[in-house]
């Protein structure tokens, strides 16, 4: 498998509190890598040190050929990192003015610099994707967060990004709106999209993650299977947090 993204020694301090420890981290082509791990872990702050969302105060992203040293980060690297980059949050982060269509087209003619007519027809094509063609004119306000968390993962997907990054896509939604979610995210895997994935739905990580990372104190503490990490792990506190689910994974 190809290579895709390489981070070498990411750490990140917010004061005197160390979040994320010289993490080394290799994620090929196609993989979907889902870290899980107690709240307050850095889960989320490793998602957003990926695309420089959140600036490590130290170590090296690579993707593809392009390489970031992030102690002297400028502001090309940055753009050129989140050109190749999508993210999809847990609070949605639609634009309330602008409809479902012109949400998901913002990327494409601001970023990208596509034409119009040919970012509406990009647009319309995920939306229908995500099973939202008849949305397409609604505001956010109109819509359940199901709805709108399937406009943002549209909007990622129509960036054709290279990696794309989760943060805990589910967490905002009711539990009846969850399983709409999960199954867009499910058939975006199955096309054979990167990504990196923070979530706590485990029977969800067990069926469309690749590998499975236990991050804990700042550290990847374990890395393997989903069978590997949720039915047989091996680190005491990955087996406490594990024991806390009651969903037959251990």
């Amino acid at each position: 498998m190809q290579k895709l993204i390489e981070i070498k020694g990411i750490t990140k301090r917010f004061d005197q509190h160390v979040v994320l420890d010289k993490i080394d981290l290799t994620v090929n082509d196609g993989e979907v890598v889902a870290i899980i791990g107690p709240s307050g872990a850095g889960k989320s702050t490793l998602l957003r040190c990926l695309n420089l969302l959140e600036l490590p105060d130290s170590g090296v992203i690579k993707l593809d050929d392009l390489e970031i040293n992030t102690s002297s980060l400028n502001k090309k690297d940055i753009l050129e990192l989140r050109r190749n980059t999508a993210m999809v949050f847990q609070q949605f982060n639609l634009f309330k003015e602008k409809t479902a269509l012109e949400n998901v087209m913002e990327g494409l003619t601001i970023v990208k610099k596509i034409e119009m007519k040919k970012a509406e027809s990009i647009a319309l094509y995920q939306l229908k994707k995500v099973g939202l063609e008849d949305r397409v004119d609604y505001y956010p306000r109109e819509l359940s967060g199901g709805q709108q968390q399937r406009v943002a993962i549209a909007r990622a997907l129509s960036m054709n990004p290279k990696i794309m990054l989760f943060d805990e896509p589910t967490s905002a939604l009711d539990p009846e709106l969850v399983g709409e979610v999960l199954s867009v995210i499910k058939a975006a895997a199955k096309e054979g999209n990167t990504m990196i994935l923070v979530s706590h739905e485990l029977s969800f990580v067990r069926e469309v993650a690749s590998r499975v990372l236990f991050l804990d104190g700042g550290k990847i503490t374990e890395d393997g299977t989903p069978e590997e990490v949720l039915n047989c792990p091996k680190n005491e506190r990955t087996k406490q947090f594990l024991a806390r689910f009651s969903l037959g994974l251990h």
